[in-house]
């Protein structure tokens, strides 16, 4: 074991693709190089079923017989240059109004791909709240599952609640404490 860890490094890049459904998918390292195979057990390690393409991602790796691949999941950062898309004038639109919000504890309770939208059920609180697959894409997010535990950074819309960032529970508990 003592010489896999000397083998092991830190690489910084962006997820060229990740399918949730194969359970894997790849890192193109800022350096250049092979590309760097990032396995779903990973990735959930970190508390993340799914990434987005284009995500800046830090992760250790080691070379094995098959390549190199991801060991641990250290950072993920939505894809850089993209807009909050929520189609609400009440709505905070950068970053830094968006970081005001408070984390809401949720969890999933459907999330449709194919249809790009999803609901949660924040803990304690009776309505859903509403998730939008570009929200969740620049979140940093591919998908989500029922069930999943999230928080979410969430604004009242013309329609309900709805959320404008979706973050790990794990990333989330690492923010608090």
């Amino acid at each position: 074991m003592i010489d896999e860890e000397k083998d092991v490094h830190v690489v910084h890049g962006r997820v060229k693709w990740f399918d949730p459904g194969k359970g894997f998918g790849f890192i193109v390292a800022d350096e250049g190089g092979a590309d760097i195979l990032l396995h779903a057990n990973v990735l959930r390690n970190y508390g993340q079923n799914s990434v987005a393409d284009g995500a800046v991602i830090s992760v250790k790796v080691q070379m094995t017989q098959r390549g190199v691949q991801a060991v641990e999941v250290l950072e993920i950062e939505p894809p850089q240059g993209v807009s909050f898309p929520l189609g609400d004038e009440n709505a905070p639109v950068d970053a830094d109004e968006i970081a005001q919000l408070p984390l809401e504890p949720a969890r999933v309770k459907w999330f449709d791909k194919a249809k790009g939208f999803g609901f949660a059920n924040v803990f304690g609180r009776p309505e859903d709240v509403f998730i939008h697959i570009e929200v969740l894409r620049v979140s940093g997010f591919a998908d989500l599952q029922a069930g999943e535990a999230i928080c979410l950074r969430i604004v009242e819309g013309k329609r309900g609640r709805m959320a404008v960032q979706v973050v790990s529970w794990e990333a989330a508990t690492r923010q608090v404490g």
